[in-house]
């Protein structure tokens, strides 16, 4: 039976390695039932994208330049409320996908996965039905029995910071003037100030190479 338009799953890649989405856009061109309507390197421009292809799915790193992958979650939703979030990444520990999964992503897929798996978690998630790989749930099982290669997943800094705080995070972190925070979040400078005070008291980061290791240290951010 043929797959028509309408059958269609519309999937939009978001990754920063342009040769990782060429190779997820090959492996899923062998799946009649995938419709890849495009692919993006920044998590910011794929919120655009998100409201102007309106995909079924987005596939979608978490280490990114910017903006993290699950800091673009909501705003994704937000731009197309019919997507579908899963996320793409290497990072396997319980805080990402606790975080991940708690920002709104319906999937979680690593990127040692077997390559099947990519189909799989496109479809569950397509349907409704949440998708964790078995990789990561193996992971997330011995890390809550304190068995883990590493004992038991620390907990994050960042989880006391607010949506907005960790979006300012994130620009401050590649090293964004107060003045360049303000001009990508469309705020005024005294109060792209006031959250980076907020968030440096919280965090106890006092200087721009301090927050860059945090997150480095946080996975948010490639050494």
């Amino acid at each position: 039976m043929s797959t028509t338009m309408e059958d269609q799953v519309r999937v939009l890649l978001v990754d920063d390695q342009a040769m990782l989405r060429a190779a997820f856009r090959e492996l899923l061109t062998a799946y009649p039932r995938f419709h890849v309507v495009g692919d993006v390197g920044d998590a910011r421009e794929a919120i655009d994208r998100a409201a102007e292809l309106r995909p079924d799915v987005v596939l979608l790193d978490i280490t990114m330049p910017g903006l993290s992958g699950i800091d673009a979650i909501a705003q994704i939703r937000k731009a197309w409320k019919r997507a579908r979030v899963v996320m793409l990444t290497h990072h396997e520990g319980q805080t990402f996908v606790e975080q991940a999964l708690k920002a709104g992503a319906e999937g979680y897929l690593s990127k040692d996965s077997d390559p099947a798996e990519l189909a799989l978690a496109i479809e569950a998630v397509h349907r409704g039905d949440p998708y964790v790989s078995p990789k990561v749930s193996r992971g997330l099982v011995g890390q809550a029995r304190g068995s883990g290669p590493d004992g038991p997943a620390p907990s994050t800094l960042l989880g006391c910071l607010t949506a907005r705080e960790r979006e300012v995070f994130q620009l401050l972190a590649v090293g964004h003037s107060n003045k360049e925070v303000a001009r990508d979040l469309s705020m005024s400078v005294g109060t792209a100030k006031k959250h980076r005070e907020n968030l440096q008291r919280k965090l106890d980061c006092h200087s721009a190479a301090e927050i860059a290791r945090l997150a480095i240290r946080e996975g948010l951010l490639e050494a």
